[in-house]
């Protein structure tokens, strides 16, 4: 049977709100421990960890000393992160528990703290204002480290990550990583890819060249970019790698990502400028990198290379 274009792109646009795991997820989202389940199997990059991987860890004494009262009183840790960006940050198939590595971090850090931790579902572009009002305690949120946002942010490192590019599959156009002149490039709002990389690719590549500037094409969050991928209203997406990957293995012969990556950086949990909770944070971090755990988180969401060996301030990347 014959299926037009309108209806084929209906079924693909379905098949990645499925698959990129967005599932219409808002409000709060609890931590979970129920269980682990594969969508493809194994334990790579496309398996849907649902266990709490914090079962069993015990509290670092070294960090529990350096928290404020007020936490220690309290007794939970509020995290907020943007649970649309798999596989480092959404939401399982159940649609109530945050899964990725970013939900795997901020879980080991309450328990290398010795605290509950509550995960606040809220759009990425509005994290560092809620950290600022004091709405929540820190992010795990893939976040860069900037010169503007080290200004109003404590930022300790925590893993690596990429931006790279996205294309419809067979990259109809022939495009590269540097040659997007012209082009229609989605960007996240808020993103490093928004405020620090396209631009630069674009001056670097195409206005210092005299040539076109690339068109940015902002929208709330991946799941839409490469919906409109899919649908040709954008010719490519600028976004974390590892997020761009997870797409392309999710939904064969749909997206190419392109090479050489745009850029390779350290990435930050982050907290407000000058937070009594830092030093407590950067010590749980530093105690999750010197075990095994970290080990693991890295390796079950498919980022073995991207890990760190020191919970450093982070500096400006920018």
């Amino acid at each position: 049977m014959r299926i037009t274009r309108h209806f084929r792109v209906s079924l693909v646009t379905t098949a990645l709100a499925l698959a990129l795991a967005a599932c219409g997820a808002s409000g709060t989202g609890q931590n979970a421990g129920a269980k682990s389940t594969a969508q493809g199997g194994g334990s790579g990059s496309s398996a849907e960890h649902t266990d709490d991987i914090s079962v069993g860890v015990k509290p670092d004494a070294k960090a529990v000393k350096l928290l404020p009262a007020a936490v220690k009183a309290n007794g939970t840790l509020s995290a907020a992160m943007d649970l649309t960006s798999p596989p480092t940050t959404f939401m399982a198939s159940d649609n109530k528990t945050p899964i990725g590595f970013n939900p795997d971090m901020a879980r080991l850090i309450a328990a290398k703290l010795g605290l509950k931790l509550q995960i606040n579902n809220i759009k990425f572009d509005t994290i560092i204002t809620g950290l600022q009002a004091g709405r929540y305690d820190f992010t795990a949120s893939t976040m860069g480290a900037t010169t503007d946002r080290l200004k109003v942010l404590d930022m300790v490192d925590y893993f690596k990550a990429g931006t790279g590019v996205s294309v419809p599959y067979g990259n109809p156009q022939g495009l590269s990583t540097h040659t997007l002149c012209g082009h229609r490039v989605a960007v996240q709002s808020g993103s490093t890819a928004e405020l620090q990389w396209l631009p630069q690719l674009s001056k670097q590549d195409c206005t210092g060249k005299g040539k076109s500037a690339i068109k940015a094409v902002t929208l709330p969050n991946v799941n839409d970019a490469l919906t409109q991928l899919v649908s040709k209203r954008i010719d490519a997406v600028m976004y974390d790698f590892t997020g761009l990957q997870w797409a392309a293995t999710q939904q064969p012969k749909t997206f190419d990502v392109l090479k050489p990556l745009v850029a390779t950086k350290t990435v930050a949990v982050a907290m407000k400028k000058d937070s009594p909770l830092t030093p407590a944070v950067q010590a749980a971090i530093q105690s999750i990198i010197d075990s095994p755990k970290y080990t693991e988180a890295l390796g079950r969401w498919g980022f073995k290379d991207l890990g760190v060996k020191t919970a450093a301030m982070a500096v400006p990347q920018d």
